[in-house]
């Protein structure tokens, strides 16, 4: 017990965890010379492309220091405010946190959100500066940052490089140093009690819990206990992080590991439970909070056949991340489908570009949006997750919206456009204050539909890629918005409608028929392309219908044999258009989804 050590890294996106994690591999021989690779802990293929972290991912390393051997057990984490979720729960397995700012960047608004809950979670906080090596780093400027923020002394701030390796020995020493070894009793197994902070599902073996031992011992072939969910299995293996699993005897007290639990069956592992021996008799251990969707979207296969196996990929995508929900629903135009709530934007991204990848599934997706609640004339009262469903704007007395608390940082000289595109976004700018050398962290509320229409990307490009974000949810007030339709040839798609400000519905309207006139198809009859909302249409374009001459292979003769084909042409176009079945091709939904 004494010579563990479990500690994670925090950190802004893209401030170099997953390197500094490889050099920790690279310096303590978990992961042999030839074997190694950039980004080891991001075994899935789209973290490895776009260079994130999207899942957090324990492994256990052996150091030897002043002729003694220590076992320490890192939990990579993501950096994105979407996935706080994945970093809360890893910091309720570990004592003690790195926390890592980019000497290129310094301290930046996501860094403020990990740390804080590290301080709430009571962990060991170890400063790291990391690309020290860099020609850009501003190594005084960022010291000046971190001793601001932390109140720390100078000799506290440990300098690497994750990219050549310096200092990360040292770095090693001070987390056997500072961080706490794990409190709690080697017992034997019938005292065994673990909290569970992640999960993956494998077709042979079942379920697979990752968990902290927080007392007794296991060991195969234990019997054991979901303490929430009521559900008894045999541990048919237990094992280690190194990092690929690795068999162990036995998984004692304030180690990190995972169990083989056999279980098919969906929904009976949840995180947060407590995995226990059979004759324990003591409440469940203190959980995570339960994740609230921030972000709704509808999925709906391309092909209805896929309908089944949609509703499989997403109980098994479920499965590995236990943040996003789903149920199901039907539309009369795109037929059954699943609404599915995420935690962002990035988190929907991410999750339908896996349901491609992995289960080769053609998906339509719909515009993403957000809960409403609204107030009826009638007295009734709803909460409305599609734009589709929105009422119209005659039957509601008011609506709530929920609202987030948002904060920036950002270089002094682009405060003047920062502020513009607020005001543009319905932003309440409160107090502001100076952060390190020529750097301003503004507070600011705003609605969550607004953080929503693009002003991440408008963030970041008014800036230079200089100012950063992290928000989270507030309360809810009164909007003002309306639905906006889009119809196509006399058609509403619903997967197109929206819920928009009431100011911003005339230029909503006008870029949504532009950009799907330019993403649409001709087809082979004129097509209408209309934005309608409040009762009327606002927006029109009109798509030209292909054109085929009919008498291309007529030569000489009378002119009326050609007017005869040209009017039986002219029937048969408008036979099409009063069917008004206009083929919307997968690639425009996408389009649509996109942002500019």
């Amino acid at each position: 017990m004494n010579h563990i050590r479990n500690f994670s890294i925090i950190a802004h996106i893209d401030h170099g965890k997953s390197t500094l994690a490889d050099r920790m591999l690279e310096v303590t021989n978990t992961v042999e010379k030839r074997k190694m690779k950039a980004q080891v802990l991001d075994s899935m293929e789209l973290e490895r492309e776009r260079g994130i972290t999207i899942k957090m991912q324990p492994v256990r390393m052996k150091y030897s220091w002043n002729n003694e051997s220590y076992v320490l057990n890192l939990i990579d984490t993501p950096g994105h405010i979407d996935f706080s979720y994945e970093v809360s729960r890893a910091l309720k397995a570990v004592e003690g946190s790195i926390l890592l700012i980019d000497a290129t960047q310094g301290v930046q608004a996501q860094t403020l959100t990990t740390l804080n809950m590290a301080r709430e979670s009571g962990l060991t906080i170890i400063p790291v500066l990391s690309k020290i090596d860099s020609p850009l780093a501003r190594i005084e400027e960022v010291k000046n940052e971190v001793i601001t923020l932390l109140g720390c002394k100078e000799e506290d701030i440990i300098l690497t490089s994750g990219k050549t390796g310096e200092g990360v020995d040292i770095l090693l020493h001070e987390i056997i140093e500072k961080i706490p070894p794990p409190k709690g009793v080697v017992k034997n197994s019938d005292d065994f009690r673990a909290l569970i902070f992640d999960f993956q599902y494998s077709n042979h073996r079942g379920v697979i819990v990752y968990l902290r031992v927080i007392e007794g011992s296991v060991k195969k072939t234990d019997k054991l206990i979901f303490k929430v969910a009521n559900e008894t299995f045999n541990a048919l293996e237990v094992g280690v992080f190194s990092p690929e699993e690795v068999p162990v005897p036995s998984l004692n007290a304030g180690e990190i590991g995972y169990i083989v639990t056999g279980i098919k069956e969906p929904g009976i592992a949840s995180v947060g439970d407590t995995v226990a021996s059979l004759s324990d008799n003591l409440p469940p251990l203190s959980g995570y909070m339960t994740p609230s969707p921030v972000v709704w979207a509808s999925i709906y296969p391309e092909s209805q056949d896929d309908f089944v196996l949609l509703r499989q990929a997403l109980s098994r995508l479920r499965l590995s991340d236990s943040s996003f929900s789903f149920e199901e629903e039907s539309s009369g135009t795109l037929g059954r489908g699943f609404r599915c709530g995420f935690l962002g934007m990035l988190h929907l991204e991410i999750i339908t570009e896996r349901l491609r990848r992995e289960f080769n599934l053609e998906l339509i997706v719909t515009t993403p949006s957000i809960t409403y609640e609204v107030f009826y004339k009638n007295g009734k009262t709803q909460m409305i997750y599609s734009p589709s469903f929105f009422p119209d704007d005659s039957l509601f007395q008011k609506v709530l919206e929920p609202w987030v608390d948002v904060k920036i940082i950002t270089p002094s000289d682009k405060l003047g456009p920062i502020m513009q595109s607020l005001y543009e976004h319905e932003g309440v700018v409160g107090e502001s204050e100076t952060f390190g050398d020529n750097r301003t962290c503004i507070n600011v509320e705003m609605p969550l539909r607004e953080l929503m229409r693009n002003f991440f990307d408008k963030l970041k490009s008014i800036s230079s890629g200089f100012a950063s974000i992290s928000y989270k949810i507030g309360g809810m007030r009164e909007a003002d918005v309306v639905r906006l339709d889009i119809v196509v040839a006399g058609e509403v798609v619903p997967a197109f409608s929206r819920v928009v400000s009431r100011r911003a519905v005339d230029s909503e309207a006008e870029s949504a028929v532009e950009k799907l006139h330019s993403a649409l198809p001709r087809q082979m009859f004129v097509t209408k392309i209309q934005g309608v909302a409040l009762g009327r249409i606002i927006s029109s374009r009109t798509l030209s219908a292909f054109s085929k001459d009919v008498t291309q292979h007529m030569y000489g003769g009378d002119i009326t044999r050609k007017m005869k084909l040209r009017e039986k042409q002219k029937k048969g176009k408008k036979k099409m258009k009063e069917r008004g079945e206009v083929n919307i091709p997968h690639d425009v939904f996408i389009k649509m989804m996109k942002s500019e």
